[in-house]
């Protein structure tokens, strides 16, 4: 079974038709890098290339000679020498053939791989602030769709394009050699036959792309709708869902009946003129023929050469269509690996020294490059002793997430210094920084891997003891081995037989296992029920032991057992202390704890609340 018989594949190559085209096939030349690589591969298509071409230049000629000889008995065992001679031909026509494309197919799906790999690669190393203003499924487009046209250049359009090209200088040259007063008129004629086939052409395949336009619409609005059965059926949407797909459907069938009747026409006019023009020279020839100024040998020798030119040239016209798309998507590729990364390592890195977990901001401002109008950090100091834990409260915006990012130097602060260990993260290679870091986040990735892979994700040489150590570190080793595999059961895409809880406390067994000084960790239990909030909590005061803990805090009876809270507002710390110190001092939090836990009561009571919540403890 073919590839495109695969729904994802056509669906890839369906878009991959509707990329825009470059203005001209100079990009193609940043390609040769790739194919320099395998000069022996590229050495051996081109011997095969122009063995084949000799090979079927080879057949008019041979086929002349047994014309002008004749069939006569006295001549049988030339004629046998011959026939001989056009099987022998046929075998190098199709040895050389079935090599040329082995060896261009072979270099199409290697550059085409190398080419995924070095944009993958570069792009997994690019700065957060790329995919700000780049989506990601622009990305994976190009990925796909891009490097698709690609492949279909550099594995079959470049190699047809050279064979017809060698094709039609070959026969042209054959043409004036067997008759130059016949070639005359043969290229005087290609002119006004070409013309209007490629202007149909042209036609043909801006319908056939505007075709699949229209079949894209039908098919995105149908899985849009049929993705949200219940809630078109709730509000009994149905005849207008219906009536909406209807006119994409008839948008669909009128693009493709343009489509069909443009082909027709372009049909009609391939024979038309191809016949018309073999006609043509047919009947100049008889007449030479008659005249004895040729043989019929050459005659039939020279339509065979008109033919394989006319025949060159019309493939070079469709193939150029395929050039200048790849051009396009080879542009928007190398676009992606012409980006720098804003954050990279300086040219000869801090060296790190022993891990400590200090963590230091020293008047940091900071803007994102989307916002650049909008500080999301405004001269923003916090210093962090080894082992201590501070959270970080505040309303939305306030800041609490810069923190982590600019930590993570995913981000560089415009003024200001971020150092851990006393190094300027500015300084030190981003890899050593966020190799001593562990991060907890809200919302918990997990990958369509196995339990085992997901928490080996925190460090991939980890032993399966090792990682089962984790596992019950974050209470979860339990479950895992009721699994139907253990630790080998696949979780499916993006987690989804996992339920909340499970997946955070994978998430926090990630991060026991990553054994980092600092840990990062934004609220984890925001989202989970009351049993899963408890073991969260537990696998959480274990992971937190002896490290250096960040954590951002949504609900305050979360952050009671913090040596510091870092009360942050406007990108500022605007109060620091124990949980009872600020309470006393009113404000910010005191008024975030009252939207929290008031309804009338007072503040002993509300303490009792809160202390009750956090296990006892405040």
């Amino acid at each position: 079974m073919s590839d495109t018989s695969n729904p994802a594949v056509e669906a890839i190559e369906e878009e991959a038709q509707r990329r825009k085209p470059g203005k001209g096939v100079g990009p193609l030349f940043r390609l040769l890098p790739l194919l320099g690589r395998y000069r022996i591969m590229v050495a051996l298509a081109l011997v095969s290339l122009v063995g084949a071409t000799l090979a079927t230049l080879a057949i008019p000629m041979a086929s002349r000679r047994l014309i002008d000889n004749g069939f006569s008995r006295e001549n049988a065992a030339f004629i046998d020498q011959y026939f001989l001679a056009l099987i022998i031909v046929a075998l190098v026509l199709g040895v050389a053939s079935a090599s040329r494309f082995y060896f261009v197919s072979w270099l199409g799906e290697r550059v085409v791989a190398d080419l995924r790999q070095a944009v993958y690669a570069h792009v997994l190393n690019l700065s957060p602030s790329f995919f700000e203003v780049t989506r990601t499924g622009e990305v994976l487009s190009r990925l796909t769709a891009d490097t698709t046209l690609i492949k279909t250049v550099v594995g079959s359009s470049a190699s047809i394009a050279l064979r017809n090209l060698f094709l039609f200088f070959g026969a042209v040259t054959m043409m004036v050699a067997t008759s130059a007063y016949l070639s005359g008129m043969v290229l005087l004629a290609i002119p006004a036959i070409l013309l209007p086939l490629i202007v149909f052409g042209r036609w043909v395949r801006r319908l056939s792309r505007s075709a699949q336009d229209r079949l894209a619409d039908t098919s995105a609005f149908g899985t849009e709708s049929l993705n949200a059965i219940q809630i078109v059926q709730a509000f009994t949407h149905e005849p207008i869902d219906r009536a909406r797909f209807d006119t994409y459907v008839e948008h669909t069938f009128d693009m493709s009946r343009a489509r069909i009747l443009a082909r027709a026409v372009l049909t009609a006019l391939v024979f038309f003129f191809g016949l018309s023009s073999v006609v043509g020279v047919l009947w100049v020839g008889a007449n030479a023929v008659l005249a004895e100024t040729m043989s019929g040998g050459e005659l039939f020798e020279f339509i065979l050469y008109a033919v394989f030119a006319a025949t060159a040239i019309a493939a070079l016209s469709e193939i150029w269509g395929d050039m200048q798309m790849a051009a396009g998507a080879t542009e928007r590729l190398m676009e992606l690996l012409d980006i720098e990364p804003e954050i990279a390592a300086p040219p000869i890195p801090a060296p790190m020294p022993a891990p400590r977990g200090e963590l230091s901001f020293d008047r940091v401002t900071f803007a994102y490059p989307a916002r650049p109008g909008v500080s999301a950090l405004n001269d923003f100091s916090l210093a962090v002793r080894r082992g201590e834990t501070v959270a970080l409260v505040g309303p939305s915006g306030a800041g609490k997430s810069t923190v982590f990012q600019l930590l993570l130097r995913f981000y560089d602060p415009q003024s200001g210094r971020v150092t851990l260990d006393g190094v300027d993260l500015r300084d030190a290679d981003p890899k050593h920084v966020r190799s001593r870091l562990a991060v907890v986040p809200q919302e918990t990735v997990v990958f369509g891997t196995s339990v085992a892979e997901n928490i080996r994700y925190g460090r991939p040489e980890a032993s399966d003891a090792e990682v089962r150590a984790a596992a019950k570190a974050a209470r979860i080793d339990d479950f895992i081995m009721q699994l139907p595999d253990g630790y080998n059961t696949q979780v499916g895409e993006r987690g989804i037989m996992l339920s909340g809880g499970q997946r955070q406390r994978i998430a926090i067994a990630r991060a026991i296992l990553r054994d980092a000084p600092v840990l990062l960790l934004d609220e984890a239990t925001s989202a989970l029920d009351a049993e899963s909030e408890t073991l969260v909590q537990q696998a959480l005061e274990g992971l937190m032991q002896d490290r250096t803990t960040l954590v951002i805090a949504h609900r305050l009876a979360t952050v009671l057992k913090a040596d510091r809270i870092i009360v942050m507002e406007g990108g500022r710390v605007v109060a620091s202390g124990t949980h009872e110190e600020l309470i006393q001092q009113g404000g910010l939090y005191a008024r975030l704890a009252r939207l929290q836990f008031a309804d009338g009561r007072d503040w002993r009571h509300v303490n009792e609340e809160i202390s009750a919540a956090s296990g006892g403890q405040i």
